[in-house]
């Protein structure tokens, strides 16, 4: 009996040493203040008791089907020329209700087979369909569409986190909202300003390098005056500045003409930096990867002489003369300032956003509001604890010891687990500790209370508790398991606040289920061995 105790004590000294130092790590000092430090780096808070920013942003999925469609028509075009298939005209006619819908115009019955054969070929993620008057619709396949637009709420969920992550915010959310709404959630602890972060998550920055084949054009109408009222096959018009603005003169748009493919894109990218040109003026140095290095080494060797046009965000930055082959590397240079160079730089890094956003809803928490969460939440969390522990030595006399040191452990347990995983604490979360208290006390009280009856019916105190435990574990299992199985479901479908919620629950059951049985059986039977045969328990 006593070498049973012996091992159970020094697991329960263990178990208590190792989550001790998951709430304070290895603490600067021994002073509040070092202690306060190492508790505030172990356990993070967030968003309600940190202050920052609530952020719900709706990805414009329709705009990466777009692109996808756009890519097809293009593909489209180059495969049936290459086979000589004639046609009027490939487009989608609906982009903004239909956008993944490309109808094909004036193809020859006599080529059909050979429209078939491309589009199995080329496209196999569409579907094909006859239409009247030599007309075909090519579309999406449901599957493929929905997959689609799953992967652009994910590629954005990645590149905002990877635009969040370089600015330093300290445990942010970022994940997907809602069921099947594509939405994402953004919140931002300690962020209380969310200007420039909003306008860095936002931009698209699609960096692309493609050939000049005109301009500046003052207006649409005369770049198409130049070329006879229609622009030249393969060609683009776009916006872009004024070449006056590098020498400070005031900026106004004016039209290129580009070609419509790109010899590079920003997914060619290796790296972005910001620099300043040869004028001492800020702007972007960046480099290629190694294919992107060679498709740009081939189409500067190909063109020496042109013209090359940097576009971003379809907006022309600059044209400048191809004197030589460019091999992996180049500048891109305009009107910025200092931290706009370092913030392009910074979203050229991260990747281009696969479709445009909209922001739903914007909460800002500020830190003074927090700190009174704090505040509150852990008033409540003590005068609650207090309560408890009181109670239960008044009403249950030397056994409510036993509770207490079981309730002060398991406290010490989920803290210490909250430390470990790393894990941000929320007002929710509080709530989550204070319910987890009175589900501890529910449990003694489970067990005391059977005690009491084997002891009225005339049990021995040892035999009392055997039977006490015993009858009331199936009970103490039943309810932890159900309210368990409630908190998993909050964590599945809840977000933020909630979640945190669920997260503390939960583990501060399983910590209950150590502590109510297995560290309260070891203090009872600890007490029975020092008492004589017969003696009564204090309960």
């Amino acid at each position: 009996m006593k070498q049973n105790l012996l091992w159970k004590t020094a697991l329960i000294f263990a178990v208590l040493i190792a989550f001790i130092y998951g709430i304070f790590g290895i603490p600067g000092g021994v002073s509040g203040s070092a202690l306060a430090a190492a508790l505030q780096d172990r356990i993070h808070l967030g968003l309600d008791l940190k202050g920052g920013t609530h952020l719900i942003l709706q990805v414009m999925v329709n705009d990466a089907v777009k692109a996808d469609a756009d890519h097809a028509i293009e593909r489209l075009k180059d495969s049936l020329r290459r086979r000589n298939v004639n046609y009027a005209d490939i487009s989608a006619p609906d982009p903004a209700n239909n956008p993944d819908h490309i109808v094909i115009k004036g193809v020859p019955p006599q080529n059909a087979s050979d429209l078939r054969e491309i589009v199995n070929d080329n496209l196999p993620e569409y579907n094909l369909a006859s239409g009247a008057q030599d007309t075909w619709t090519v579309a999406m396949k449901p599957s493929q569409l929905t997959d689609l637009k799953n992967r652009a709420v994910q590629q954005a969920i990645e590149t905002i986190r990877n635009r969040i992550d370089q600015l330093g915010v300290s445990e942010p959310v970022i994940e997907e909202h809602g069921l099947g709404q594509y939405q994402i959630l953004v919140q931002l602890p300690g962020v209380d300003d969310p200007g420039r972060v909003k306008e860095i998550m936002q931009s698209t920055a699609m960096l692309e390098i493609r050939q000049s084949m005109g301009g500046p054009y003052s207006s649409e109408q005369d770049a198409l005056a130049a070329h006879s009222g229609v622009l030249p096959p393969d060609t683009v018009l776009l916006k872009g500045r004024s070449i006056g603005s590098q020498q400070g003169e005031e900026p106004h748009d004016v039209y290129y003409l580009v070609s419509r493919s790109s010899a590079v894109t920003g997914r060619d990218l290796r790296s972005a930096e910001p620099s300043r040109d040869e004028n001492g003026r800020p702007s972007v140095h960046f480099l290629l990867t190694g294919e992107g290095g060679r498709r740009f080494a081939n189409f500067t060797g190909s063109h020496v002489g042109d013209n090359l046009a940097v576009v971003l965000d379809n907006k022309v930055q600059e044209v400048a003369v191809i004197k030589e082959q460019i091999r992996d590397s180049g500048v891109i240079n305009g009107r910025f300032s200092e931290q706009e160079s370092k913030d392009l730089a910074m979203v050229l890094r991260s990747g281009a956003l696969p479709a445009g956003i909209r922001y739903l809803e914007e909460r800002t928490v500020g830190p003074s509001l927090g700190a009174d969460s704090i505040k509150d939440g852990v008033r409540a969390a003590v005068i609650g604890m207090l309560a408890v522990l009181i109670f239960m030595l008044v009403y249950y006399r030397g056994a409510g010891i036993n509770a207490d040191v079981a309730l002060i452990l398991n406290l010490i347990i989920l803290l210490g687990f909250l430390g470990f995983s790393k894990a941000t604490l929320t007002l929710p979360g509080i709530a989550g500790v204070i319910l987890t208290v009175g589900m501890g006390v529910d449990s003694n009280v489970l067990i005391f209370e059977r005690i009491r009856e084997e002891l009225r019916n005339g049990k021995t105190p040892p035999s009392a508790v055997e039977q006490g435990f015993s009858h009331a574990w199936i009970t103490i299992v039943d309810t932890h398991v159900t309210t368990i199985v409630s908190a998993v479901i909050l964590f599945i479908f809840g977000t933020g606040p909630v979640r945190g919620f669920a997260v503390t629950l939960t583990f501060g059951l399983l910590a209950n289920l150590f502590t109510a049985v297995f560290v309260s059986r070891v203090i009872f039977d600890a007490i029975l061995n020092r008492k004589q045969r017969g003696e009564a328990l204090s309960i």
